[in-house]
């Protein structure tokens, strides 16, 4: 029987405020592919006519309601999943980002938008890789931008 696959290719970002002592990052609850309701980090499609880096500002403001920059390239993670009798291999382009306000600019698409210190941040994860991102983020782990895709 022949296998169906699926590529997908996604960007987002790890937003992070404070100086070193009193750093946090963005998080955003949403409902995952399974229907659990979970913590992450602010990601989407890359979408027709765009690059990864303003697919990454777009998604981080539609999902969290804050306007951001790139203050740098943290990693690109892939995996597989299987959803609808398919397996899918995604890559995700990881971007650091600033907030450019602690304002929301608009209502977010997630259902809650929090802030978190590293230990909350980490205790939220139920991803692997989230995990990895945010340990990179507070050990001021980063690739120097900027980075063409």
């Amino acid at each position: 029987m022949k296998q169906l696959k699926r590529f997908e290719f996604s960007a987002g970002g790890v937003v992070v405020d404070g100086d070193r002592k009193n750093k946090k990052v963005l998080m955003i609850k949403a409902k995952n592919l399974v229907g659990e309701i979970v913590w992450t980090l602010p990601k989407g499609h890359v979408e027709k006519n765009e690059n990864a880096t303003s697919t990454a500002i777009r998604e981080v403001r539609e999902e969290t309601g804050y306007r951001c920059e790139i203050t740098g390239v943290l990693d690109t993670v892939q995996y597989w999943f299987r959803f609808g009798g398919k397996l899918t291999k995604k890559t995700v382009k990881w971007f650091l980002m600033k907030p450019d306000s602690l304002k929301q600019c608009n209502k977010p698409d997630a259902i809650e938008v929090g802030w978190f210190s590293r230990q909350e941040a980490l205790a939220h994860c139920v991803y692997e890789s989230d995990k990895k991102l945010i340990l990179s983020v507070f050990n001021n782990k980063r690739r120097k931008h900027p980075v063409q895709y």
